[in-house]
């Protein structure tokens, strides 16, 4: 893939992270129950994003240091 295309679309993720944490998006998740995995829903929606954003990097820093890899194959 592209190293472009993953940067766009990380940055496009973290677009509709910002959104998603904040209003309008978080007003869906105010309340304190249903309980997901033991904690109220309020707390899990966040985590739930921070934990996404950790993959969203960890899958940039793949694909940078791969085309890092093979630019230094090629010189």
């Amino acid at each position: 893939m592209n190293l472009r295309v993953i940067r766009t679309g990380v940055s496009a993720f973290f677009v509709l992270y910002l959104l998603a944490v904040i209003w309008p998006g978080a007003l869906l998740f105010r309340h304190a129950e249903p309980l997901i995995l033991g904690v109220p829903n309020s707390l899990f929606w966040p985590a739930l994003w921070i934990i996404l954003g950790g993959v969203a990097l960890a899958i940039l820093d793949w694909a940078e240091t791969r085309a890092e890899a093979e630019v230094e194959i090629t010189h």
